[in-house]
């Protein structure tokens, strides 16, 4: 239908005579339209300025209707009348279309031809009201409308799924053929990829988020599409790179594939559902248990921990205080850019919005009033009625901030007792305490004036320049009017009305004879088959591909039965030269065509419905797809219908919160009886009643997860929205449910943990306070031991070096007895026994002197340089010097130590540890298996890691525990003193190293030393 907008400034059309008689018995409705024109010169809306009688009839209006399109004939944006409309006008190119309108109070088929005359519109359109309607157009017209109605159920139902998969809280989407092109994403989903549904539908999955490329899915996808085989992965981490941030998320992903009508994967349903609170809850759970056993190992901490944790205390304090001062730091230097902007900046305190600051530029509007400290009423007066104080109000007890790009401003601005006018970009921002109050209101106001008022008097301008233009059209207007009035004259009849033929969009043919021999064909036929000269030729001669599809055939039963055959969809393949072959659709109707009573040929009439089945056909999988993803998708999801809550659709998920129920078609009372008495009815009715969403937060319910499993305590979230007609009456409610099970129990762990750490805390305070007064017992206990070691230390050594004289005169009485005793007396088996006792006794008691001599000095080794020492040539010359004992013992020696590695160590000392371990790994070594002796060092960043692993004799844990004391042996089949081990660990830990053993009997020993770089 047209759609007109009748400005006041238009001429008027007056048709002469002979065109007015000819207007008023055209049974063609006829129109004349003028264009108008927006702001910007954009052609938006059409004027009437004619409606012919038919005009009249079909439309109900009289013969110059008053209105625009927007109030006559609103449908005419939306349905492609007027987009047709204008494509005429501004082409110039007549056109022609057809509707089915339904809408305005009009409800028939509609014909319609256009054609631009200079500044004029002429539009003539028929429909099938008033005339008789042959059985064919009878049976398309209640195909079309069963067609219709079925589109609309169609689209209801469509509508309804897709906002059911826009708002549920599971993210959904559907990737399509082997470049994963996306072409569905719910707003869920968009929101956990970080991009809009319109900038991701239609683009490749890895194009539009390479973000996700690399981390796996790429190879997921490929195997969900080839195999069929779907996928799912719980608790998924991914990286997503969002406009704002890049993050890390975890997701439950479920790849279900989705499949053509042949049954081979074609797509991939996605669902996600983003569990990273649970994870990071879990996650902090663990981290509290594991600061827990951190404070329960805490507890018993030696004195050295404590005195570390004060360390770190101190430390932190310290870091503490610098991160203050560098706050501080940059607090103040956000005051001084405030302060410096040029902006009108202040910060007012408080309900009565007292001024707390004010920046230079702000005190510069009102030079002579003092702001600080006092109200804005007191400080601007003059602003009363203006708003500004409403303004305030509002943000500062709403909490919602302000903005205005113009906002006009009286005040005393110069000081001179006048007011001036100014304008301003204003925001008003509320300022929040930590407890989330708005405590303050932040206004930042920028001087526009210059801009607004030149701006003004560009548009001053403009308005005078367009009252010239508009009258200067006016005079061309009325000129053209006389110019048009007389072309009618000359052209009468030819000019205003076209054959019904040819003005029809529908294709229209006659055949004659047997061999259909094209007699006539208009426009919108030859167009069909551009190309092609059709009149005069026989049809299977130049439409082969269509005689190929059958359509000679149906001509044929109609020539011989005379029976009219009507098509309804018909698909027909067309292959015009100039194009690939592309299936379009067509209504039509084949009927015979009489001469004096005998068929000599048939008439065609057909319908281009290509748009509409195509259309129809993408709903139609839309639709399906939607119930898919509804039906498959994890999270529970119900429709309730009318107000008696009729369960319509239920999905899986929601069916086994109620297993071995029928809820389908079902009053929700009447399926779950149990809710009587419950406030879940009372807020279903509220919903539906009021149409505002409710959400039940942690509903506990009793129920078996999944089917033939044991009941458990499951907790829901559920969410009712109310569902809404096309015409926005609330006809039913939505119905979504998230297990939050895992959140809540995740909580309560949390809650509990926190009430052990409390605990915890107090328990080790009260112990913090007994370890400082331990400590300083502690204190006096070491200062004591020291000076008791240092005189151990010198005990030992005097007592080492006064006896080396009395052992060496028993060394010399043996030699002497030997050398003194007859030969028979030496050859005494008791004489030989106790002299080899006295040589062996004076040999450990040297030895045992010796070393008592080498831990004394010890005491003094740490004062001792050192110096880098390159570790595999002393490793070597120690494995040299063994070599007899290694060869001796048939000892599997191995070597890992690089040949450049170095160590801090005093060379000796260093020789000492190495022969030492490596000498033991060779004596203890098991007499039931081969000994295997291996030697591996490394460097680390900030270390030197020695290790010398055997396969010996091993240890208990009480004998690790004994192994580094003074004179300790804990095998006695083998020589020893005891003290290589204590010296050792003496040596190593004087240069601020360390020591280490693993052991277990039967399996072997390791010791690892551990070197500062």
């Amino acid at each position: 239908m047209a759609a007109f907008a009748s400005p006041e400034s238009a001429p008027s059309f007056e048709p002469d005579s002979l065109l007015q008689d000819l207007l008023a018995v055209s049974l063609t409705a006829v129109n004349l339209l003028r264009p108008c024109y927006s702001p910007t010169g954009e052609l938006d809306d059409f004027a009437p300025a004619y409606f012919n009688p038919a005009a009249q009839r079909m439309t109900g209006l009289p013969e110059r209707p008053v209105g625009t399109a927007r109030t006559l004939f609103p449908d005419i944006f939306t349905n492609g009348i007027f987009a047709f409309y204008r494509q005429v006008f501004e082409t110039s190119e007549p056109g022609q279309l057809e509707r089915y309108y339904q809408a305005d109070g009009l409800d028939n088929y509609f014909y319609i031809a256009a054609r631009r005359s200079g500044q004029w519109l002429w539009v003539s359109f028929t429909d099938t009201a008033d005339q008789p309607r042959t059985a064919a157009e009878n049976a398309l017209r209640e195909r079309q409308a069963r067609e219709q109605q079925a589109r609309a159920e169609a689209e209801q139902q469509r509508g309804e799924l897709a906002y059911v998969v826009a708002r549920a809280p599971v993210a959904m989407g559907l990737l399509r053929g082997p470049n994963f092109l996306i072409e569905l994403a719910n707003t869920r989903m968009s929101q956990l990829w970080g991009r809009p549904a319109e900038q991701l539908l239609g683009q490749p999955h890895f194009e539009a988020l390479p973000d996700l490329a690399g981390q796996g899915f790429e190879q997921v996808l490929r195997d969900v599409l080839t195999t069929g085989q779907a996928y799912e992965q719980w608790e998924q981490p991914i990286l997503i790179a969002q406009p704002e941030q890049r993050y890390k998320a975890y997701l439950n992903i479920t790849y279900l594939p989705e499949y053509d009508a042949s049954g081979q994967p074609t797509g991939i349903l996605i669902y996600a559902s983003d569990v990273t609170e649970q994870v990071l809850a879990r996650q902090q759970v663990q981290l509290l248990n594991e600061e827990l056993a951190a404070l329960n190992e805490e507890l018993r901490a030696s004195n050295e921990e404590y005195q570390q944790a004060n360390a770190a205390l101190s430390l932190s304090q310290q870091q503490l205080e610098a991160a203050r001062a560098e706050a501080e730091a940059e607090r103040q230097r956000l005051y001084q850019v405030l302060m410096r902007m040029p902006a009108n900046i202040a910060l007012l305190r408080g309900p009565e919005h007292v001024y707390d600051l004010v920046n230079a530029e702000y005190e510069r509007l009102f030079p002579a009033r003092t702001t600080l400290g006092r109200t804005i009423r007191e400080v601007i007066p003059d602003i009363e009625g203006q708003g500004f104080y409403e303004l305030l109000d509002r943000v500062y007890e709403t909490g919602e901030p302000f903005y205005e790009a113009e906002t006009e401003a009286w005040a005393d601005f110069a000081g001179t007792g006048e007011p001036q006018r100014r304008y301003y970009r204003t925001t008003f921002e509320p300022i929040r305490n930590a407890q989330g109050q708005v405590t303050e209101v932040l206004n930042v106001a920028v001087d526009i004036t210059a801009q607004v008022e030149a701006r003004q008097q560009v548009e001053q301008l403009n308005q005078e320049l367009g009252t010239r233009v508009q009258a200067r059209t006016q005079e061309t207007l009325a000129l053209q009017a006389d110019l048009l009035a007389a072309a009618q004259r000359q052209v009468q009849v030819r000019e205003s009305f076209y054959q019904v033929f040819e003005q029809t969009p529908a294709a229209v043919s006659l055949l004659r004879g047997p061999t259909y021999r094209f007699e006539y064909v208009n426009p919108v036929y030859q167009q069909v088959f551009a190309g092609r000269q059709l009149v005069g030729h026989d049809f299977a001669e130049v439409l082969p591909d269509a005689a190929a599809q059958g359509y000679l055939a149906m001509l044929e039963g109609v020539y011989h039965t005379g029976e009219t055959f009507f098509g309804a969809e018909v698909p027909f393949v067309s292959e015009q030269p100039d194009s690939p072959p592309h299936t379009v659709y067509f209504n039509f109707t084949y009927q015979a065509y009489r001469e004096h009573g005998e068929i000599v040929g048939i008439s065609t009439f057909a319908l281009d419905v290509t748009e509409q089945v195509l259309a129809r056909q993408e709903r139609e999988t839309q639709r399906q797809q939607l119930e898919q993803l509804f039906m498959q998708a994890p999270t529970p999801i119900v429709i309730l219908d009318g107000p008696d809550l009729v369960f319509q659709l239920v999905n899986p998920a929601y069916q086994r919160i109620f297993p071995g129920r029928a809820l389908a078609d079902k009053p929700l009372l009447e399926a779950l009886p149990e809710l009587v008495g419950t406030p879940i009815p009372d807020l279903f009715q509220r919903v539906y009643q009021t149409g505002e969403p409710i959400t039940v937060q942690e509903l506990p319910l009793w129920m078996a997860r999944y089917e033939g499993h044991a009941p458990e305590e499951i907790y829901w979230t559920f969410t009712y929205q109310a569902r809404r007609t096309t015409h926005g009456v609330i006809d039913g409610v939505r119905v979504f449910a998230h297990d939050v099970t895992e959140q809540v129990r995740t909580r309560q762990r949390v809650h509990q943990l926190n009430e052990e750490l409390d605990e915890a805390n107090q328990e080790l305070a009260a112990i913090n306070e007994e370890l400082m007064a331990a400590n300083e017992e502690l204190h006096e206990s070491n200062t004591q031991l020291s000076r008791t070691n240092v005189d151990l230390d010198t005990f030992v050594y005097t007592a080492s070096h006064d006896l080396k004289a009395p052992i060496t005169n028993i060394e010399s009485i043996v030699l002497a007895l030997r050398d003194t005793l007859p030969a028979s007396v030496q050859q005494d088996e008791v004489v030989a026994h106790l002299l080899d006792l006295l040589n062996q006794t004076v040999g450990r008691f040297q030895l045992t002197i010796g070393q008592l001599t080498d831990i004394s000095r010890l005491q003094l080794v740490h004062a001792g340089p050192a110096e880098p020492v390159v570790l595999a040539p002393v490793v070597e010359n120690v494995r040299l010097d063994l070599a007899p004992a290694i060869g001796a013992a048939d000892v599997r020696l191995s070597v890992e130590v690089a040949p450049d590695l170095v160590v801090s160590f005093s060379p000796a000392n260093l020789r000492s540890i190495v022969y030492n371990l490596l000498s033991n790994a060779v004596k203890y070594r098991a007499a039931d298996r081969p000994a295997q002796v291996r030697v591996h060092a490394e460097q680390t960043a900030s270390e030197v890691v020695l290790t010398v692993q055997d396969n010996g004799l091993g240890m208990s844990e009480v004998q690790q525990r004994q192994l580094f004391g003074l004179f300790q042996r804990l095998h006695t089949h083998v020589e020893g003193t005891g003290v290589g081990l204590y010296i050792t660990k003496r040596l190593i830990e004087n240069a601020g190293g360390r020591i280490a053993v693993q052991s277990q009997p039967g399996a072997g020993t390791t010791f690892t030393v551990t070197f500062p770089a």
